[in-house]
């Protein structure tokens, strides 16, 4: 094995952490370290210290590796605290898919050397988890999305006992197979039916925070500005006569037509419109991931009378039984994209 070349100023390191250190482990490491770049070989570093060759052979590779600690997978010190603070803020700014991209990245930057299970011990200890971006429209307006959420928070507290705020949306659920992450044991696959069927629910749905289980829907053969107007008179039906009904929607061109809001008025509804680009706005949006998860993901419907029963069950009869409890998913702490 080749001997290490350590400078004065090395040595004199590696001398004074020797001395500091508290771990009997890292202080073998040290010495071997040491006393191979004296000349010493590995068997009389292996009988001196009294580890097995292996272990001394490890000890060296290690430190040519930037390894140090007796941790496994790596060195705590191989990165000083304003190199870590550099590529912490680096890491954030881009997504790399490998680690040893980022391996790459910091023996160019730092100089600095890491193995893959050392690097993936340093993303863990730093807060980083493997997992998928989050998509966003791009043309998202954050003013825009200031603006309605400061309008929220002033209609909120200006709001009577008898009046109401709903959010409101349609979801277009299909009966093609949705195959979706799961637990499944390390080194098998599983294999689910999937279809390809083509049919398709068109829903509307009415959301009040405070009532989540009752939210309310029906489904449509197509969802126009006539079916819009139809839900109006559903929702004000189900609320009450009382109250004004506040209903928060997107700007598709059928919420903003001239039947619908004549409609709206005559029902003493106010309609509300989202900013252009804001799914993060309406919660809404969350139940119909929540729908996803308890009927559709990872699931077979044999025919489509199977699917349609499937999704009206979970809306009238999972949904009041469970909907108390997605208040801390299902709410109005809105987050700016």
């Amino acid at each position: 094995m080749k001997r290490i070349h350590l400078t004065q100023q090395e040595k004199a390191d590696l001398e004074l952490r020797h001395t500091q250190c508290r771990d009997r482990k890292e202080g073998d490491r040290i010495k071997a370290v040491l006393l191979r770049s004296e000349g010493w070989r590995v068997p009389l570093i292996s009988q001196a210290l009294r580890l097995k060759k292996s272990t001394i052979i490890r000890h060296l590779n290690d430190y040519r590796e930037g390894k140090l600690n007796n941790v496994c997978g790596g060195s705590e010190s191989a990165l000083s605290e304003t190199q870590t603070e550099l590529l912490i803020a680096h890491l954030e700014e881009r997504t790399y898919h490998y680690v040893h991209e980022i391996i790459e990245y910091i023996k160019e930057t730092f100089s600095i050397t890491y193995s893959v299970p050392g690097m993936n011990k340093w993303l863990h200890r730093n807060d980083f988890s493997y997992k998928k971006p989050k998509g966003f429209p791009h043309k998202a307006n954050k003013e825009q999305q200031a603006q309605f959420i400061e309008s929220y928070n002033s209609l909120k507290k200006a709001l009577n006992p008898e009046d109401s705020i709903y959010f409101g949306d349609s979801v277009h659920p299909t009966q093609a197979t949705k195959l979706s992450y799961g637990w499944i044991r390390k080194g098998k696959s599983k294999l689910k039916e999937t279809t390809a069927s083509r049919t398709r629910l068109n829903i509307i749905g009415a959301m009040k925070l405070d009532d989540i289980g009752n939210t309310i829907t029906a489904r449509y053969d197509t969802i126009n500005a006539e079916s819009i107007i139809q839900h109006l008179q559903l929702l004000r039906n189900t609320h009450g006569e009382k109250g004004t009904i506040y209903f928060i929607l997107d700007k598709a061109p059928y919420h903003r037509a001239e039947s619908v809001a004549r409609e709206a008025e005559k029902l003493n509804i106010t309609l509300k419109f989202l900013p252009a680009y804001s799914p993060n706005l309406n919660p809404i949006e969350r139940l119909w991931k929540v729908m996803n998860e308890q009927v559709r993901n990872n699931r077979f419907f044999k025919s489509a009378k199977d699917f349609k029963q499937k999704i009206d069950d979970f809306f009238k009869k999972t949904l009041p039984k469970i909907g108390a409890n997605f208040s801390q998913r299902i709410n109005d702490n809105f987050q700016f994209i």
